[in-house]
């Protein structure tokens, strides 16, 4: 490695100042930082002592995020095997769900990377790493059969309209992975509805299959019993043998992840327990509201908080630091009501039955309005100077 970081060392030159490559500074710089990260020492003052830089926290979300993604991987081929009416041993679903899922991170990260590059270019600066955790989340809030050029017009979405267009990483308003979603969610709802395509069938390019929250009860049937009957029982929605979107099945992996992004001090444990007892009392209030017995308005907060992408979302989007709140009141209360909204939607409205994404986006729009609110409430509490 000695002598691999002597020749970045010596080209540097061409690729900085007055080198006859500037242009390609900010793509020499992201090689670079792929081998070496981060940078062993500060060479000039003020001296940074947190061993915590950008790229290490980039790095630790993409490690909680990977039994997230492992699991999607084999529930795609799991799920692909039982609707064609087979059984798959473990590395077969594997390999088989990796057939779907790989497609979509290879054409997440060249889209994505070339809008990176593109907008580094034009205002020559560095590449931004915060496409790494990106590009890895889009793909896992996306059905595995969607096709490629929905996802290439997704993330394209997520990273122009919803980072570059207000200044890159550190200053987007919304968070650019849900954003890429949302663009798909509206403009192509066959494909990102309750009713996902599961690949399989061999005749055909796959079958319909509801997912857990696109489930309503026949007359005289609690919603409860009409999940078991569907395969949608509290433990397959824990575990995740379910279908759905990639990386949303399996409350467990979430978990796993919100566990080590607390630990680690990368997510605020504030958002994620927040968000978790809003959606576990809001769910609890409307569950002793006389109402159809056959609606998820009688789910109860279990299956409320298994089902659908909350997990995945109040774990790995709502604790972004750049689209969420600041100040610790704030978070409280920000992840309080995603989990509100969440419930309310699914209740409210079922046209929408995933409710944790238009949440959250919801709550981006309102996270600096919580903050100034906090800030001016603690600024009033203070002695006035006499």
């Amino acid at each position: 490695m000695s002598s691999l970081k002597k020749r970045f060392e010596s080209t540097q030159k061409h690729f900085s100042g007055s080198g006859k490559l500037k242009v390609l500074g900010p793509l020499f710089e992201a090689i670079k930082t792929v081998f070496f990260l981060p940078s062993p020492r500060t060479r000039h003052q003020p001296f940074v002592r947190d061993s915590l830089d950008l790229k290490r926290f980039m790095s630790f979300v993409l490690l909680s995020l990977l039994p997230v993604l492992f699991f999607g991987i084999y529930n795609t081929g799991l799920q692909a095997g039982l609707a064609g009416g087979k059984t798959y041993t473990v590395s077969q679903a594997f390999l088989t769900g990796l057939t779907y899922v790989l497609p979509i991170l290879i054409v997440t990260y060249a889209v994505g990377f070339f809008w990176e590059i593109l907008f580094a270019f034009v205002r020559g600066h560095e590449i931004s790493e915060g496409l790494l955790v990106t590009g890895l989340l889009f793909p896992l809030t996306l059905p595995p059969t969607i096709p490629l050029w929905q996802v290439a017009l997704g993330i394209s979405f997520g990273v122009v309209v919803g980072k570059e267009l207000f200044g890159g990483t550190g200053r987007n308003v919304l968070n650019p992975a849900l954003t890429g979603r949302a663009f798909l969610f509206f403009s192509y709802p066959l494909t990102m509805s309750g009713n996902v395509w599961i690949a399989g069938k061999a005749s055909v390019d796959g079958v319909s299959g509801a997912t857990a929250l696109a489930v309503t009860a026949p007359q005289g049937q609690s919603i409860t019993a009409a999940l078991t009957d569907s395969g949608f029982t509290l433990s397959n929605l824990f575990f995740g043998f379910v279908p759905g979107s990639i990386g949303e099945t399996s409350a467990l992996c979430c978990l796993l992840g919100a566990a080590f992004l607390i630990l680690t001090r990368v997510a605020n444990f504030r958002v994620i327990i927040g968000g978790i007892a809003g959606l576990v009392l809001t769910a609890l209030v409307i569950s002793f509201i006389p109402g159809d017995g056959g609606s998820w308005m009688k789910a109860g907060p279990l299956y409320h908080l298994c089902a659908g992408g909350f997990l995945f979302g109040i774990t790995f989007m709502a604790t972004d630091p750049v689209s969420g709140p600041g100040t610790d009141p704030a978070r409280w209360i920000f992840g309080f009501l995603i989990g509100f909204l969440t419930v309310t939607i699914r209740v409210a409205n079922p046209a929408f039955v995933e409710g944790a994404m238009l949440s959250i986006l919801f709550m981006n729009v309102f996270a600096p309005l919580l903050d100034h609110m906090v800030m001016k409430y603690k600024v009033s509490k203070r002695i006035p100077n006499v």
